[in-house]
C-alpha cells in the first residue's frame, strides 16, 4: 500500500469502521510526521456534549501507528506491531476539528534500526497531541509500541 492520506482513509474505512464512522481522517503523512483529523459531531459526543476520550485515542493511535506501519512497509522486512501501553491526559473539553499530529518519525527509524540490527523487540513510546482550532491542547495521548522482527 502507498502511504497517502486517501489510502489510509479507504484502510479505515475496511479495517477500523468505527473510526471511519465516527470521523477519523488522516491528513497528512510524511517520513517525519503523520496528521489525523476529527471534528465533534453527535455520533462521537460523550453525554457532557464533548469529543468522546475512544475516539480522540482512535485519532491520536492513527497518528502514531500509521508512522510506524509507513516504515515498516519501506523495509520491506516482516516486523510486528502491538500497543503495549497507553497513558492520556485531558485538559479542555474537545469541540470543533481536532488536529492530532506525531512529529517522531526519527524515534520509529531508530527502534526499528535497533530491531533489525540486534533481532531483540523494541519498545519506544510516541506521543500525539489533540490541538483544538484556537490551538489549544485539548488532550495528550503517549503510546509505548512494541516491534519485532518476525524470524521466517
Amino acid at each position: 500500500m502507498n502511504f497517502t492520506p486517501r489510502k489510509l482513509n479507504l484502510f479505515l474505512l475496511f479495517k477500523l469502521p468505527s473510526a471511519f464512522l465516527t470521523g477519523v481522517r488522516t491528513k497528512s503523512i510524511d517520513a517525519q510526521k503523520c496528521v489525523v483529523v476529527v471534528k465533534h459531531r453527535w455520533i462521537n459526543q460523550n453525554p457532557f456534549k464533548s469529543m468522546f476520550w475512544a475516539v480522540q485515542g482512535m485519532a491520536a493511535e492513527l497518528s502514531t501507528g500509521a508512522l510506524i506501519m509507513m516504515k515498516i512497509q519501506a523495509l520491506n522486512k516482516n516486523v510486528s506491531m502491538l500497543v503495549i501501553r497507553n497513558n492520556a491526559s485531558f485538559n479542555k473539553k474537545a469541540k470543533g476539528l481536532i488536529t492530532f499530529s506525531c512529529d517522531q518519525g526519527n524515534l520509529v527509524d531508530e527502534a526499528l534500526e535497533k530491531a533489525l540490527a540486534t533481532g531483540d523487540g523494541q519498545t519506544l513510546v510516541l506521543t500525539s497531541k489533540g490541538i483544538d482550532l484556537s490551538g489549544d491542547e485539548v488532550s495528550s495521548f503517549d503510546f509505548e509500541w512494541s516491534l519485532k522482527v518476525k524470524q521466517k
